[in-house]
């Protein structure tokens, strides 16, 4: 027997396949994140004068996946999370591919610590005071700098003194 390609269940299947592997459900949600996320807000920073392009990770999702499946990103860019309420915040690697900083920072901008940050570990790095904000910038960024806890982000997300 030979069956028609185009046949309701067939056309099902190839349609059900074909929105998984876009990532969509029928509601338009994502299934499953396993591609970099390239289209979130943006935000210009600065760090004396250093200027800082970054994404804005904002909703629990946005801050779950984060940068993973980078695997480049260019030095003047980063990402932001931004909490609601300040916390001790904790960030690992799984899944991302790129050496990383994350850098804690206070509501007023300040950097409260530092914590270089190896690909793909499950490794937790942590503010070690409660914070909302959290950059992560490629391994060496604020080395280079010469950026340490105390220096100062300027942008819109912090509070000015």
């Amino acid at each position: 027997m030979h069956l028609n390609p185009l046949s309701p269940p067939r056309v099902s299947a190839y349609v059900f396949h074909a929105i998984a592997v876009l990532g969509l459900n029928f509601s338009g949600a994502a299934l499953a994140q396993d591609a970099p996320q390239m289209n979130l807000q943006r935000v210009k920073l600065s760090a004396g004068m250093h200027q800082i392009d970054a994404q804005v990770a904002q909703t629990p999702a946005q801050r779950q996946t984060g940068l993973m499946y980078r695997r480049e990103m260019p030095q003047h860019e980063g990402m932001l999370f931004v909490f609601e309420q300040p916390a001790i915040q904790c960030f690992w690697m799984k899944n991302t591919l790129l050496p990383l900083t994350a850098a804690f920072v206070a509501d007023d901008g300040t950097i409260t610590n530092l914590a270089d940050m190896q690909p793909q570990t499950e490794a937790s790095h942590c503010s070690t005071k409660p914070v909302r904000f959290v950059l992560e910038m490629n391994q060496g960024w604020f080395a280079k700098k010469n950026l340490k806890a105390g220096s100062t982000l300027v942008g819109a997300p912090f509070a000015t003194k």
